[in-house]
This record gives structure tokens, sequence and C-alpha cells, in this order.
């Protein structure tokens, strides 16, 4: 008997494939995604419980947010604080426990996308897309760590299924989707406005979709996102626009605009993030769809991933962009390649592709697991950045602990690094003395400067850590300096970090 295949308004069914035998329904493709997702998931969990990394001074500065919700912070919008503090208060607040929010969320994620490939395409896609997404090694890399991005495509991929079932019919439900995912996006990560510019590419590119325009649930959504946002605005305001400033800070648009390696550099990443089959084959469907057009399905997928990527190569040939930067085109990218590589019945290309990105993750697992002891072959230790810190803010405990054995207690530790701070806010979370940012400038330059900077009012002496050899400057604003000790702190196989401890007492006030 043949089965029917499902169909959307999008496109018409795809083609099984030579070696996949009889479609099978979405059901069924449902459950074999659940069951591969589970077990992806099982073993992050397992990874994150055996990663041999401290936190990032990223992280950790997410974490110390968290324990003073907020409707803003210096950097970012609040969603990720908020996140981190339902899990820790379940969970507990070791690295694993701060990380774990990304692991579950990038399952989240694929699944949103099965559901949103079903509805363009069928579950065959549905299943390849969800399977493809939660090992791109964009995502491998990202699982294992705590990041404003893992929210961000989240929000977008339940953005863009609910904009389909909104063009699909004409009930409400969807556009309280749209808003709410819109809403929380932004919450997460400022990027999420381009989901606006993507869709305004779409209509222009599909004048048989400019309907929507005019249609009321499209504007209440907006307005919902907007709704709630608005606490995060209100919070830049009564701090001066902090975090709009430093995204403009992080433009990096006040020097040479032309910077032809950074953009070559920014578009070779992508390689990368995505994967380099699927990348390239993301530049033969938009050449393909360039030349003779393509079906409406393919056609919104391209809209809500090409401009980001060719937005983001802009901003790095103009300035700098980072390659996680165009993280959100692969939410819509996956899915639109993986049907086209069904549709060609490229399944060579997909499966090899499919084994490359689980190999890299086994090898990326590993060597978090090893972190400290492994060295990529002429590049060093890859995880130094991440490592020592622990270490650092021990060395810190210590000297805390003598000067108090000998009844001369610090009145609060200085720093004059936001990774510093950040790290010894987190690692020394159970000690009860203050941890305090040194303010160069008027203009605060990190949410430590802006939330907890040195005063005239705080008591002496105080213990500034610093991995600057040379920290004269603020020396210089102290009436008695006292090196206290000066210690090697090992950081991997890479170079050891070198911290030094001064004894600071009266401050002399500009």
């Amino acid at each position: 008997m043949t089965q029917t295949r499902e169909r959307s308004q999008y496109g018409t069914p795809l083609p099984a494939g030579r070696d996949h035998g009889t479609p099978q329904p979405a059901s069924a493709y449902g459950m074999m995604l659940a069951a591969f997702l589970g077990l992806l998931l099982a073993a992050r969990l397992v990874a994150l419980r055996y990663n041999g990394t401290d936190l990032f001074f990223d992280e950790a500065q997410y974490w110390s947010w968290s324990r003073e919700l907020t409707f803003g912070y210096y950097s970012k919008p609040p969603l990720i604080a908020w996140l981190i503090r339902a899990f820790t208060e379940t969970c507990g607040v070791s690295e694993a426990c701060v990380r774990m929010p990304s692991a579950l969320l990038h399952t989240a994620t694929a699944a949103v996308i099965f559901l949103l490939a079903r509805r363009l395409y069928d579950g065959q896609v549905g299943f390849w897309s969800g399977l493809t997404y939660a090992t791109l090694p964009g995502v491998s890399l990202s699982a294992g760590i705590i990041s404003t991005d893992v929210p961000l495509l989240f929000f977008w991929a339940v953005a863009l299924l609910a904009l389909l079932r909104l063009m699909d019919g004409k009930a409400w439900w969807p556009a309280l989707m749209l808003g709410v995912a819109i809403g929380l996006g932004l919450n997460a990560k400022y990027a999420m406005a381009l989901f606006v510019l993507c869709l305004g590419v779409y209509l222009i590119a599909t004048p048989e979709r400019r309907w929507l325009l005019s249609d009321p649930r499209l504007w209440a959504a907006l307005a919902i996102g907007v709704a709630l946002i608005t606490p995060n605005l209100l919070w830049n305001w009564l701090n001066s626009f902090a975090t709009f400033s430093h995204t403009a800070d992080n433009a990096k648009w006040g020097g040479s605009l032309l910077k032809p390696l950074k953009a070559l550099e920014f578009f070779g990443s992508q390689f990368g993030v995505f994967g380099p089959i699927l990348f390239a084959s993301l530049g033969v469907v938009a050449m393909r769809a360039w030349r003779s057009g393509a079906p409406d399905a393919d056609r919104i997928l391209l809209a809500f991933a090409l401009p980001i990527i060719a937005l983001f190569t802009i901003q790095a040939f103009l300035s700098r962009a980072h390659a996680n930067w165009g993280a959100t085109a692969y939410v819509a990218g996956t899915v639109v390649v993986v049907a086209t590589l069904v549709r060609d019945l490229s399944w060579r290309w997909l499966k090899a592709s499919l084994a490359l990105h689980v190999a890299l993750a086994l090898l990326l697992a590993v060597a978090v697991a090893q972190a400290g002891g492994f060295r990529l072959p002429g590049a060093g230790d890859p995880f130094q950045r991440t490592l020592g810190w622990k270490a650092l803010a021990e060395e810190t405990r210590k000297v805390v602990g003598e000067a108090r054995r000998q009844k001369q207690g610090y009145a609060a530790v200085l720093t004059d690094d936001r990774s510093v701070t950040a790290e010894l806010l987190y690692y020394l979370r159970d000690e009860a003395v203050e941890i305090l940012a040194w303010r160069a400038t008027g203009r605060p330059r990190d949410h430590y400067e802006l939330t907890r900077p040195f005063s005239a009012r705080t008591g002496s002496p105080v213990l500034l850590v610093t991995l600057k050899p040379d920290p004269g400057p603020l020396l210089a604003r102290f009436k008695t300096v006292r090196l206290v000790a000066e210690r090697q702190v090992p950081a991997g196989l890479g170079k050891p970090r070198r911290v030094r401890f001064y004894a600071l007492s009266g401050y002399k006030p500009q």
C-alpha cells in the first residue's frame, strides 16, 4: 500500500532517495529524532560532568549577573542571567550546572527545527534537519559553554515556526507565539532584531506575501516583542544606554573601514561554524536561486539565512565580526541545505557531513575532558584561555587568609581587569571579602565598573590582584603600596599567568 506523504502550501513532497526505501510517517521520523537527540543530550551532559576547563571569564561574568537579577547588564540583555539563575537554583553552582542550559536548549532548538522543516517539506527533511543542526560544529562547541547565542537560536527558530503558522491561516495564537519569541529573543541578544530585517527581505522577494503587512496579527506580534524588551530599554535609559554603547563599541567603526582580510577571515570561519560541506552547499543553493528562482519554501529560508551572512561579512570588511555573529543564519540554512540534498538525492554528501561533524564532536569531547594536558600539533594548548582561573582564585584566597590570620584583613579585593573580576566573583563566591573593580576613567568600561566600582568610601587596606606587569598608573593613586606576593599560575600547557598582589592604602582622589 502506498503511503501518502504530507504536503504544505510551500512546496511539493520530496523524494525519499534511492537507498532509503518507502517514506515513513511523520510521527516515525519524530520518534527517531527524539531517540537520537535523547542520546546526544545524555552524552553532552556526561561531557559537561567531565569537562576539564574552568569557566571562561564571559561565563563567569554571566553567572555573577545571575546573582543580581535585573532587567539589563552592561554588555548584554538580561535573559542569560535569568536562565543561569533558574538552573543553578535547582542544580547547583558547579561549572556543569552553569553550562547545562546550553545542552538542553540546543536539543530543544533541534526539535523546533524538525517541526519547521516538516511544515515546509515533510517529516523526512525534518528528521535530517534536526539531526544535522544538533551535530553542527558550532552547536557541538556551544553546547559545552554558556553563551547568549544559545537562547537566541532557540527563540529565532520558534519565531520562524510561528511566522509560518501565521501565514498558513487566520488564527491569532501564532501572533502571540511570534511576539513572545521575538521579545524573549531580544532579551537574549539584540541580534534578534535581524529577524525583522530578514522578514523584510522575504517580503521584497515575494510580492504575493506582502498582504502580511496589512495583517493586524503581524503588528500585534511586533508590539508584543517591543513590550517584552521595554524593561531592558528602560534599564538602559537609567544607565546611560550602557548596553547600546557597548554594542556600538563592539562594532569598532572608529578606525579604518576597509579590511578585506577581516571579511575573508569571517567568511572562512563560517565553514567551521556550519561545516565545510554544508556551507559550500548553501552557496550552491543560493546561486541556483539567483539564476533560476526558488520555490517559496526555499525562498523564505534563504531570506532568513543569506542576509545575515552578507551583513556580517560587510561588517567584517568595515571593521570586524566574530565567527559566532552569523549563527542565526544556520537555523534556516540547515533546513534549506538538507532539503536540497534530499531533493537532489545527494545522500552521500549529507552522510559525509554528518559523519564529519560527529567525529569532530567526539574529538572535542575527548579534548575538553583532557583540558590542561591536550595540545594541538603546531598550535599549542587550545584551552589556555579557559584554564588557570580557579588556581588564580585559590592563590588570592591564600593571600586573603594569611592577612586574616595575622589580624590584618583587607577591606576589599581590587581588580583592574574584567576577566579577573568575573573569575574571582565565581571562584571566591564563598569568601566574605568584597570584590571591587578599578574604574580608570569616568565612563565605565564593563558591568563591574558600572555596578561595583572602587571609591574613596572603600576602607583600607585593599588587596590589588593584577595580571598586568606594570599597573603603575593605578599604584600611583595610593600613598602606601606594598608588594605582598608574586605567583606563577599554571594555565594548561601554555605560558603560565603571572599574578601580583599589592596591599594598597591611602587612596588619593583626583
